[in-house]
């Protein structure tokens, strides 16, 4: 094939690559950490709490490895992290949203996951890299149920 035929074809192929790529960076919707909150939503709307609640209970979200909370249909519950009953009176909307988004902004030794971050990250697993763990949808049901929690 000559070489000016080829080169279309090798473009195609990069692009083709570059598309299957996992997203990085700007594929997060960008925020502003302001103290210890980050006070605007990331969706620009209100989560919602009932898939909030269903995110937190089932095991992939890892919520329930490490915390524990009015979740009775779990049987086993993680005592590593502190109880999520009582969230909503502990922490503002903000303060959830970047503890959910960046934990290790707060406490560098954390050993909770940055659940909406993809850059300056060690120890993540080839399947992982380049993507955050929740979507902002996700981050935002999570916290639209976390600030119901007031007892």
């Amino acid at each position: 094939m000559p070489l000016a035929r080829s080169a279309p074809i090798a473009l195609l192929a990069i692009a083709s690559l570059a598309a299957c790529s996992p997203a990085g960076a700007e594929g997060l919707q960008p925020y502003t950490i302001v103290g210890d909150a980050i006070p605007v939503s990331l969706t620009g709307t209100n989560g919602d709490a009932t898939r909030g609640r269903a995110l937190i209970v089932e095991r992939s979200s890892t919520c329930i490895l490490c915390h524990s909370g009015p979740f009775p249909e779990q049987a086993f519950q993680g005592d590593l992290a502190p109880n999520l009953a009582g969230s909503g009176n502990r922490w503002s909307e903000g303060q959830l949203r970047l503890r959910l988004v960046d934990a290790a902004h707060l406490n560098p030794a954390t050993i909770m996951p940055s659940y909406y971050r993809v850059d300056g990250l060690s120890r993540v697993g080839n399947a992982w890299r380049g993507k955050p763990i929740l979507s902002a949808e996700q981050i935002e049901d999570i916290v639209a149920y976390l600030v119901t929690l007031r007892d």
